[in-house]
Protein backbone atom coordinates (compact mmCIF):
# COMPACT_ATOMS: atom_id res chain seq x y z
CA UNK A 1 0.00 0.00 0.00
CA UNK A 2 0.85 3.09 -0.52
CA UNK A 3 1.55 5.09 3.03
CA UNK A 4 2.64 8.66 2.00
CA UNK A 5 -0.08 10.76 3.78
CA UNK A 6 -0.91 12.41 0.03
CA UNK A 7 -2.48 8.99 -0.83
CA UNK A 8 -2.83 6.96 2.49
CA UNK A 9 -4.38 3.18 1.57
CA UNK A 10 -4.11 3.23 -2.14
CA UNK A 11 -2.10 0.82 -4.48
CA UNK A 12 1.54 1.85 -4.72
CA UNK A 13 1.27 3.20 -8.63
CA UNK A 14 5.29 1.85 -9.39
CA UNK A 15 3.88 -1.79 -8.46
CA UNK A 16 0.05 -1.99 -9.29
CA UNK A 17 -0.14 0.59 -12.16
CA UNK A 18 -1.79 3.59 -11.85
CA UNK A 19 -5.24 3.53 -9.69
CA UNK A 20 -8.51 3.16 -11.79
CA UNK A 21 -11.23 5.39 -11.14
CA UNK A 22 -13.34 4.71 -13.56
CA UNK A 23 -15.91 2.62 -10.77
CA UNK A 24 -16.55 6.27 -9.05
CA UNK A 25 -17.68 7.64 -12.63
CA UNK A 26 -21.54 7.81 -12.83
CA UNK A 27 -22.89 5.80 -16.17
CA UNK A 28 -25.18 8.76 -16.54
CA UNK A 29 -24.37 12.08 -17.40
CA UNK A 30 -24.58 14.53 -14.46
CA UNK A 31 -28.39 15.58 -14.04
CA UNK A 32 -27.73 19.04 -11.89
CA UNK A 33 -30.71 20.34 -13.97
CA UNK A 34 -33.33 17.64 -12.16
CA UNK A 35 -32.90 18.91 -8.79
CA UNK A 36 -34.82 22.37 -8.35
CA UNK A 37 -32.89 24.03 -6.12
CA UNK A 38 -34.65 27.73 -5.45
CA UNK A 39 -38.17 27.41 -6.03
CA UNK A 40 -41.70 29.37 -6.06
CA UNK A 41 -45.38 27.91 -5.25
CA UNK A 42 -48.59 28.63 -5.86
CA UNK A 43 -49.99 30.46 -9.09
CA UNK A 44 -54.13 31.14 -8.64
CA UNK A 45 -56.41 32.49 -11.43
CA UNK A 46 -59.65 32.57 -12.02
CA UNK A 47 -62.12 33.24 -15.19
CA UNK A 48 -64.85 36.19 -14.46
CA UNK A 49 -67.16 37.89 -17.15
CA UNK A 50 -65.02 39.81 -19.34
CA UNK A 51 -61.66 38.31 -18.64
CA UNK A 52 -59.19 36.41 -15.95
CA UNK A 53 -57.71 37.17 -12.81
CA UNK A 54 -54.41 35.65 -11.92
CA UNK A 55 -52.00 36.04 -9.40
CA UNK A 56 -48.75 34.80 -7.73
CA UNK A 57 -46.89 35.33 -4.95
CA UNK A 58 -43.38 36.98 -4.80
CA UNK A 59 -41.20 34.39 -2.72
CA UNK A 60 -38.28 32.34 -4.16
CA UNK A 61 -37.61 29.15 -1.58
CA UNK A 62 -34.05 27.86 -1.11
CA UNK A 63 -35.14 24.77 0.22
CA UNK A 64 -36.91 25.88 3.50
CA UNK A 65 -35.29 28.85 3.62
CA UNK A 66 -37.21 31.89 2.42
CA UNK A 67 -34.74 33.68 0.54
CA UNK A 68 -36.13 35.85 -2.11
CA UNK A 69 -38.82 38.06 -1.14
CA UNK A 70 -38.99 40.14 -4.57
CA UNK A 71 -39.30 37.38 -7.32
CA UNK A 72 -42.32 38.09 -9.72
CA UNK A 73 -43.61 34.90 -11.26
CA UNK A 74 -46.12 36.73 -13.92
CA UNK A 75 -44.99 37.77 -17.09
CA UNK A 76 -46.67 39.70 -19.76
CA UNK A 77 -46.27 38.14 -22.99
CA UNK A 78 -47.65 40.44 -25.81
CA UNK A 79 -50.92 42.27 -25.54
CA UNK A 80 -53.11 39.87 -24.75
CA UNK A 81 -51.56 37.35 -22.20
CA UNK A 82 -50.61 36.73 -18.91
CA UNK A 83 -48.25 33.46 -17.88
CA UNK A 84 -47.70 32.29 -14.51
CA UNK A 85 -45.14 29.65 -13.03
CA UNK A 86 -44.62 27.65 -9.76
CA UNK A 87 -41.95 25.51 -9.53
CA UNK A 88 -37.96 26.30 -10.57
CA UNK A 89 -37.05 29.48 -10.84
CA UNK A 90 -34.15 29.02 -13.30
CA UNK A 91 -36.42 27.27 -15.92
CA UNK A 92 -38.56 29.84 -15.23
CA UNK A 93 -36.05 32.54 -16.20
CA UNK A 94 -35.22 30.68 -19.13
CA UNK A 95 -38.88 30.24 -20.22
CA UNK A 96 -39.84 33.81 -19.40
CA UNK A 97 -36.64 35.81 -20.33
CA UNK A 98 -35.19 33.76 -23.62
CA UNK A 99 -37.68 31.31 -24.80
CA UNK A 100 -40.72 33.92 -24.57
CA UNK A 101 -38.69 36.78 -25.59
CA UNK A 102 -37.56 35.13 -28.85
CA UNK A 103 -40.98 34.46 -29.40
CA UNK A 104 -42.34 37.74 -28.90
CA UNK A 105 -39.57 39.32 -30.51
CA UNK A 106 -39.78 36.95 -34.06
CA UNK A 107 -43.36 37.64 -34.07
CA UNK A 108 -43.33 41.48 -34.14
CA UNK A 109 -40.32 41.55 -36.38
CA UNK A 110 -42.94 40.82 -39.12
CA UNK A 111 -44.64 43.93 -38.22
CA UNK A 112 -47.66 42.31 -40.05
CA UNK A 113 -50.35 43.80 -37.75
CA UNK A 114 -50.51 40.11 -35.99
CA UNK A 115 -50.66 39.41 -32.72
CA UNK A 116 -50.03 36.80 -30.50
CA UNK A 117 -52.97 35.62 -28.26
CA UNK A 118 -53.39 33.78 -25.18
CA UNK A 119 -54.23 30.08 -27.20
CA UNK A 120 -50.87 30.44 -29.34
CA UNK A 121 -48.79 31.28 -26.32
CA UNK A 122 -50.34 28.29 -24.72
CA UNK A 123 -49.49 26.58 -27.40
CA UNK A 124 -45.98 27.49 -27.31
CA UNK A 125 -45.31 26.84 -23.96
CA UNK A 126 -47.22 23.18 -24.12
CA UNK A 127 -44.89 22.01 -27.15
CA UNK A 128 -41.63 23.49 -25.30
CA UNK A 129 -42.68 21.49 -22.50
CA UNK A 130 -43.43 18.09 -23.63
CA UNK A 131 -40.33 18.48 -26.20
CA UNK A 132 -38.46 18.94 -22.75
CA UNK A 133 -39.25 15.99 -21.34
CA UNK A 134 -39.01 13.70 -24.28
CA UNK A 135 -35.38 14.57 -23.95
CA UNK A 136 -35.27 13.51 -20.31
CA UNK A 137 -34.19 16.73 -19.44
CA UNK A 138 -37.75 18.48 -18.63
CA UNK A 139 -38.30 22.18 -17.29
CA UNK A 140 -39.50 21.70 -13.58
CA UNK A 141 -42.47 24.10 -13.59
CA UNK A 142 -45.89 24.17 -14.30
CA UNK A 143 -47.64 27.46 -16.44
CA UNK A 144 -50.81 29.14 -16.29
CA UNK A 145 -51.73 30.77 -19.24
CA UNK A 146 -54.38 33.54 -18.58
CA UNK A 147 -55.28 35.58 -21.52
CA UNK A 148 -58.00 36.98 -24.09
CA UNK A 149 -58.99 34.93 -26.79
CA UNK A 150 -61.58 34.83 -29.60
CA UNK A 151 -63.50 37.33 -27.18
CA UNK A 152 -63.71 34.79 -24.76
CA UNK A 153 -61.37 34.74 -21.51
CA UNK A 154 -58.82 32.00 -21.82
CA UNK A 155 -56.96 29.86 -18.81
CA UNK A 156 -55.53 27.00 -19.18
CA UNK A 157 -52.03 24.81 -17.60
CA UNK A 158 -49.20 22.91 -19.16
CA UNK A 159 -46.67 21.07 -16.35
CA UNK A 160 -43.24 19.38 -16.79
CA UNK A 161 -44.63 16.76 -18.70
CA UNK A 162 -46.58 18.83 -20.97
CA UNK A 163 -50.09 17.89 -19.79
CA UNK A 164 -52.36 20.32 -20.92
CA UNK A 165 -55.53 20.89 -18.74
CA UNK A 166 -57.92 23.95 -19.03
CA UNK A 167 -60.57 25.00 -16.60
CA UNK A 168 -62.37 28.49 -15.16
CA UNK A 169 -60.33 27.53 -12.05
CA UNK A 170 -57.27 26.72 -12.37
CA UNK A 171 -53.75 26.65 -9.38
CA UNK A 172 -50.38 25.06 -9.35
CA UNK A 173 -48.49 24.48 -6.32
CA UNK A 174 -49.92 24.09 -2.85
CA UNK A 175 -52.90 25.99 -4.40
CA UNK A 176 -53.63 22.98 -6.28
CA UNK A 177 -55.18 21.78 -2.96
CA UNK A 178 -55.99 24.60 -1.19
CA UNK A 179 -57.33 27.70 -3.38
CA UNK A 180 -58.58 25.28 -6.07
CA UNK A 181 -61.74 23.78 -3.66
CA UNK A 182 -62.33 27.78 -2.76
CA UNK A 183 -62.28 28.73 -6.46
CA UNK A 184 -64.45 26.16 -7.42
CA UNK A 185 -67.46 27.78 -4.81
CA UNK A 186 -67.48 30.53 -6.63
CA UNK A 187 -67.27 29.59 -10.21
CA UNK A 188 -68.02 25.46 -10.03
CA UNK A 189 -68.13 25.06 -14.16
CA UNK A 190 -67.47 26.89 -17.24
CA UNK A 191 -71.05 28.24 -17.66
CA UNK A 192 -70.92 30.06 -14.29
CA UNK A 193 -68.20 31.90 -15.48
CA UNK A 194 -71.09 34.78 -17.35
CA UNK A 195 -72.14 35.44 -13.56
CA UNK A 196 -68.96 36.32 -11.99
CA UNK A 197 -68.21 40.08 -12.09
CA UNK A 198 -64.64 41.34 -12.26
CA UNK A 199 -65.12 42.83 -8.46
CA UNK A 200 -66.03 39.13 -7.20
CA UNK A 201 -63.11 37.21 -9.34
CA UNK A 202 -60.60 39.61 -7.34
CA UNK A 203 -62.50 39.06 -4.14
CA UNK A 204 -62.17 35.51 -4.47
CA UNK A 205 -58.58 35.42 -5.69
CA UNK A 206 -57.24 37.50 -2.96
CA UNK A 207 -58.66 35.52 -0.30
CA UNK A 208 -57.07 32.43 -1.46
CA UNK A 209 -53.92 33.97 -1.38
CA UNK A 210 -54.77 34.79 2.11
CA UNK A 211 -55.40 31.36 2.81
CA UNK A 212 -51.74 30.33 1.24
CA UNK A 213 -50.26 32.30 3.39
CA UNK A 214 -51.84 30.95 6.61
CA UNK A 215 -51.08 27.22 5.34
CA UNK A 216 -48.92 26.78 3.09
CA UNK A 217 -45.29 27.87 4.80
CA UNK A 218 -43.70 28.76 1.32
CA UNK A 219 -45.68 31.47 0.34
CA UNK A 220 -45.75 35.03 1.83
CA UNK A 221 -48.10 38.22 1.78
CA UNK A 222 -46.36 40.44 -0.89
CA UNK A 223 -47.70 38.64 -4.42
CA UNK A 224 -48.17 40.26 -7.77
CA UNK A 225 -52.20 40.21 -9.24
CA UNK A 226 -52.55 40.68 -13.35
CA UNK A 227 -56.27 41.33 -14.46
CA UNK A 228 -56.39 40.21 -18.21
CA UNK A 229 -59.27 42.48 -19.74
CA UNK A 230 -61.08 41.88 -22.62
CA UNK A 231 -63.09 45.31 -22.45
CA UNK A 232 -60.00 47.01 -24.32
CA UNK A 233 -58.21 44.19 -24.98
CA UNK A 234 -55.17 44.77 -22.86
CA UNK A 235 -53.17 43.28 -19.64
CA UNK A 236 -53.61 45.34 -16.54
CA UNK A 237 -51.21 44.33 -13.64
CA UNK A 238 -51.04 45.65 -10.34
CA UNK A 239 -47.47 44.79 -8.73
CA UNK A 240 -46.59 44.00 -5.22
CA UNK A 241 -50.19 44.16 -3.85
CA UNK A 242 -50.23 42.70 -0.01
CA UNK A 243 -52.64 40.34 1.37
CA UNK A 244 -55.26 42.07 3.67
CA UNK A 245 -54.71 40.62 6.75
CA UNK A 246 -56.01 41.01 10.32
CA UNK A 247 -54.24 44.24 12.77
CA UNK A 248 -52.47 41.24 14.38
CA UNK A 249 -52.31 38.16 11.52
CA UNK A 250 -52.98 35.82 13.97
CA UNK A 251 -55.26 37.00 16.52
CA UNK A 252 -57.65 34.10 14.90
CA UNK A 253 -55.95 31.80 16.67
CA UNK A 254 -57.03 32.87 20.21
CA UNK A 255 -60.25 31.44 18.87
CA UNK A 256 -59.24 27.99 18.39
CA UNK A 257 -60.51 25.62 21.19
CA UNK A 258 -57.03 24.49 22.91
CA UNK A 259 -55.00 27.43 21.83
CA UNK A 260 -53.40 29.07 24.62
CA UNK A 261 -55.25 29.83 27.69
CA UNK A 262 -58.28 28.24 26.71
CA UNK A 263 -59.90 25.53 28.29
CA UNK A 264 -60.86 22.79 25.77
Amino acid sequence: MNHLPEAWGRPRDDVYGAYDHSHLRPSMPNQHTQEPIVTGTSVVALKYNGGVVIAADNLASYGSLARFSNMERLKQVGTHTVVGASGDISDMQYLFDTALEDLVIKEEYQNDGHHLRAKHVYSYLSRVMYHRRNKFDPLWNVLLVAGWDDGKPFLASTDLLGTTFSAPALASGFGASLAVPLLRRVCPDEESVAKISRERAIEAVEECMKVLFYRDARSTNKYTMAIVSGEDNKVDIEWKKDVELQKQSWKFAEEIRGYGAQIV
